[in-house]
């Protein structure tokens, strides 16, 4: 499934229909090149969820917690993370505990993950510097996210 976005505030929409869809447990991969949008996405994600705190890229910190919000945020960036090296983060607490945890650059960590989740994908449409043109895809592996995804799309309509 694919969802053109125009703007940085359609894709902090996006986030607020994605949080307002989500329950504890939820996992959510954001793929995508630098500036593609990700972060910008996890801030919608925060808002709705009653974050009143800036949401804030992981990339050096790797994850951030905001255990206040309405479902706990746990928002991770693996960017940086060096040799796929996982073990200064229990990341099977994270996803025990019942919030959405939203993983930056999963590829880095694939094998070690969960083998259902909502992923989503952003590209550009171009590459002008100030183009904020996004085709968003949505791949859903599980039966809840397969159902959390439609419900997204539908939210949107």
């Amino acid at each position: 499934m694919k969802l053109n976005v125009n703007s940085a505030q359609q894709m902090q929409d996006l986030g607020r229909v994605i949080a307002q869809t989500a329950e504890a447990h939820d996992l959510l991969l954001l793929n995508g090149d630098l500036g593609a949008g990700k972060t910008t996405l996890t801030q919608g994600i925060g808002r709705a969820l009653g974050i009143k705190r800036p949401v804030k890229s992981p990339t050096f910190t790797i994850v951030r917690e905001y255990p206040e919000a309405r479902l706990p945020l746990y928002h991770m960036d693996f960017y940086r993370l060096e040799d796929d090296d996982l073990s200064s983060i229990d990341l099977n607490a994270y996803l025990a505990e019942p919030g959405i945890v939203v993983i930056e650059w999963p590829e880095i960590v694939q094998e070690q993950l969960p083998e259902t989740f909502l992923e989503i994908t952003i590209k550009r449409v171009d590459d002008s510097w100030d183009s904020t043109k996004r085709i968003v895809e949505f791949d859903a592996k599980g039966a809840r996210n397969k159902k959390w995804s439609k419900s997204i799309l539908q939210s949107l309509n």
